[in-house]
């Protein structure tokens, strides 16, 4: 698919990744929906993306208003690319210090955002781009977030780790579901990117993470993953893959 006059929905495109492919998809000539939560700066940001861009606000978790947004992004045209960036995670052990049982409620919290955010993002966005006329052969595609945290999971993020390698999980399965519907799905996996909640560290302990990235020795910059994203839409090739973006990176425990 080329990305001039695609139209295009990105969750949680308000800051960080998303905001980044976002970015990118618009300077590409795309029409872009993002979608993220009332309380992002997603208006602000959607006006200073100009007339490409329009922001609604809506909870991924949410059918009704997730499906509602995403029949908003299609009256730009035939909702043809989503690229779903919106997640989190909560720190977590099995067992406290104290060695009581970890929360459940923040494993379950953490599970719904990640997990059920992207099956609403597999299910609704596949809904509509299986009504599109196909061009080239292809009627849409889907780029779902993981984490190197899929494979390597570090202590205290046991919640993270499972809800990422949850998204692994469905990548092959759902390029599979969807391919006689001629939509494709790819996941980026990416390593320790330079996000707005990164940029709060001490400059010792930046040093220390860059330190730990083999090569290039740095965080991983939005705009790479952005590039990845648009690249993964553009590639009808490009199917069933989870793609770690890490710069070689294996997490250790700590």
């Amino acid at each position: 698919m080329q990305l001039s006059g695609l139209t295009t929905a990105v969750t949680g495109g308000a800051s960080g990744l998303g905001l980044a492919t976002a970015q990118r998809l618009v300077a590409a000539g795309g029409q872009v929906t993002i979608i993220d939560l009332p309380s992002s700066a997603g208006e602000q940001v959607a006006a200073d993306l100009g007339d490409a861009a329009r922001f609604v606000a809506a909870d991924v978790t949410d059918s009704e208003q997730f499906a509602a947004a995403l029949d908003a992004a299609g009256e730009s045209g035939p909702l043809r690319g989503l690229v779903h960036c919106a997640g989190a995670g909560r720190r977590l052990r099995v067992l406290d210090k104290d060695g009581e049982p970890g929360s459940l409620e923040d494993f379950e919290w953490v599970m719904k955002l990640n997990v059920t955010g992207s099956f609403n993002a597999l299910r609704l966005g596949a809904a509509r781009m299986a009504r599109n006329e196909a061009v080239d052969g292809e009627r849409g595609a889907i780029v779902l977030t993981a984490s190197v945290a899929a494979f390597e999971g570090q202590i205290g993020q046991l919640p993270y780790t499972a809800s990422k390698a949850a998204i692994v999980g469905m990548t092959l399965n759902a390029a599979r579901d969807l391919a006689s519907k001629a939509i494709r799905v790819c996941t980026i996996a990416p390593g320790i990117m330079d996000t707005p909640l990164l940029a709060r560290l001490r400059d010792d302990v930046r040093a220390s993470l860059e330190a730990s990235v083999p090569n290039p020795p740095r965080l991983g910059n939005t705009a790479e993953f952005a590039l990845l994203a648009g690249q993964i839409l553009e590639n009808g090739y490009l199917n069933g893959e989870t793609i770690r973006l890490d710069g070689a990176i294996r997490m250790a425990p700590r």
